[in-house]
C-alpha cells in the first residue's frame, strides 16, 4: 500500500484537532462527578488496550510474525502501555512517565507521522487513535484531577525513558533493527532531519527530550508552590 496522506493537509488538521476536542469532552463529562470520572477513566483504559490488541492481531494476520521486526519497542509503544496502566491503576510509575514520554513523543508522532497506508484506511486511523489517545488520556487525567505529576516526576520520567532507550539500543545492536530510530532517521520528514547525522541526532534528540520534560513539569511545580 502507498499513502496519499498530506502533511498538514485537511485530513491531518482534522486528526490533530480531534485530540484536544476529545480531551475536553471527556473532562467535561467527568466534571463534578467523581464516580463518572472513574468510569470514563477505566473505559478509556480498556478502549486503548483493546485497540492495541486488535492492531497486533491485524499485523499478524496481514504480515505474519516478522521477528525481530514489528515488535512494540518504540517510544510510543511504551507510552501507550504506560497510559493504559495509568488509566486502569493510577499508579505513579505508570502515570508520570506516560505524561512526559506520552505528551512529548506522541505529539511529535502526530505532527510528523510516518505513514504507509491511505489516509482513510485502518492503519492510518489506528495510528492517530493510538497516539492521539495517549495525549487525550493524559490531559483528561490532569484536567479531571484524577492524577497529576508529583515533585519528583521529572526524574522518574527521565529514568524510565533512558532505561527503555538503553534496552532498545541493546536490542537494535543484537538484532540489527532500528527501533526508536536510534540507528537511522525515519524516512518521513521529522525534527530529526534538523539534528545532524548519526549519532549526533540521537544526542540532540535526547537534549530536546530533557527540555520538553522540563516544560511539561513546569505547570505542576508552580501548582506545588501555590499550595
Amino acid at each position: 500500500m502507498q499513502t496519499d496522506f498530506v502533511l498538514f493537509g485537511p485530513a491531518h488538521f482534522v486528526f490533530l484537532a480531534s485530540i484536544p476536542v476529545a480531551a475536553f469532552l471527556l473532562t467535561r463529562a467527568a466534571r463534578g462527578n467523581p464516580a463518572r470520572g472513574r468510569l470514563i477513566r477505566l473505559a478509556l483504559g480498556w478502549f486503548l488496550l483493546v485497540n492495541e490488541l486488535v492492531w497486533y492481531s491485524f499485523r499478524i494476520i496481514t504480515e505474519g510474525v516478522r521477528f525481530p521486526e514489528g515488535l512494540p519497542l518504540n517510544l510510543c509503544d511504551l507510552s501507550l502501555w504506560l497510559t493504559v496502566a495509568a488509566l486502569l491503576t493510577l499508579n505513579r510509575w505508570a502515570y508520570e512517565p506516560a505524561w512526559f514520554a506520552g505528551q512529548a513523543g506522541a505529539a511529535m508522532a502526530v505532527l510528523t507521522p510516518e505513514l504507509w497506508a491511505p489516509t482513510w484506511s485502518y492503519p492510518t486511523l489506528y495510528f492517530f487513535t493510538a497516539h492521539g489517545g495517549i495525549i487525550a488520556a493524559m490531559l483528561f487525567l490532569v484536567f479531571s484531577r484524577q492524577a497529576r505529576p508529583g515533585p519528583s516526576a521529572f526524574w522518574r520520567g527521565l529514568l524510565v525513558l533512558h532505561v527503555w532507550a538503553a534496552f532498545v539500543g541493546a536490542f537494535n545492536l543484537v538484532f540489527r533493527t532500528n527501533y526508536m530510530f536510534l540507528c537511522e532517521k525515519p524516512s518521513a520528514a521529522s525534527l530529526l532531519d534538523y539534528m545532524g547525522p548519526w549519532p549526533w541526532y540521537v544526542a540532540t534528540g535526547d537534549a530536546l527530550a530533557v527540555i520538553l520534560f522540563l516544560l511539561l513539569a513546569l505547570p505542576f511545580r508552580r501548582a506545588a508552590v501555590t499550595e
